[in-house]
């Protein structure tokens, strides 16, 4: 079924849509389709939010969007800058509502690894570690994760290590969107996936259980949201980095 979607503009709106009004929007390091999704948002919807980002940049409007989530380019237009330790100091007082946070693993639980892949002692991979995550996952009001692989080796029942755990509610992934409610202590459940896959294609696909029984596929691309995300990335150069 050709709902539109692509990897990319999948990611990059459904990210978006997990934003709220009057609400502070945190993007962190390495997170460039959670910045294009703020700056999305800021384009394609009616309502306001206050967007920071972890270069400093508070509410920017950038002349030209950089690939890095933590370019200097990020902080251009914008009324303030924070110092790293501003905004570490605002999610640990309550004040940020949603801060996007990358994974390389992530569990049925909603909790994450960018610690090590394999054995602590002796892993396959050593990651960059947690940086912030430790702390914001569990002092930010809402967490969103996003993985451009979907497969069992990301999406796991058993993490490698446990770098972060607390208030993740969304998970985004090229092809579904995972919602869940960490004062119930619920583990992540379908939310809504892509038109272009099945229920028994994501089952296939995700290392942990889940429950779908109250999931819809995802509603269509909106033209506002098509337009904003076009205008962001003109020449296709950020969606030609992103496979489902």
């Amino acid at each position: 079924m050709n709902s539109g979607w692509t990897p990319f503009s999948y990611l990059v709106v459904n990210l978006a849509r997990q934003i709220r009004a009057g609400e502070i929007a945190f993007s962190g390091v390495n997170s460039t389709l959670p910045m294009l999704a703020c700056l999305l948002a800021k384009r394609a919807y009616d309502f306001h939010f206050t967007y920071v980002n972890v270069a400093g940049g508070v509410e920017p409007v950038p002349q030209k969007i950089p690939h890095s989530s933590s370019d200097p380019a990020i902080v251009a237009g914008g009324p303030a800058i924070f110092a790293n330790e501003d905004f570490y100091d605002l999610c640990a007082r309550g004040g940020l509502d949603l801060v996007f946070l990358g994974c390389a693993q992530v569990d049925g639980e909603g909790r994450t690894n960018v610690s090590v892949i394999g054995d602590w002692h002796n892993p396959k991979v050593r990651l960059p570690g947690g940086g912030g995550a430790a702390v914001m996952m569990p002092t930010a009001r809402r967490v969103a994760t996003w993985r451009t692989e979907h497969s069992p080796r990301t999406l796991v029942e058993r993490l490698d290590f446990v770098t972060a755990s607390g208030n993740l509610t969304t998970l985004v992934t090229p092809i579904a969107v995972f919602q869940r409610e960490p004062a119930r202590g619920s583990r992540l459940a379908l939310e809504s996936w892509n038109p272009q896959v099945t229920i028994d294609d994501l089952v296939k696909r995700t290392g942990f259980k889940f429950d779908a029984g109250a999931a819809q596929p995802t509603a269509p691309i909106t033209a506002r949201e098509r337009k904003a995300l076009a205008s962001l990335d003109p020449l296709g150069e950020f969606a030609a980095e992103v496979h489902a």
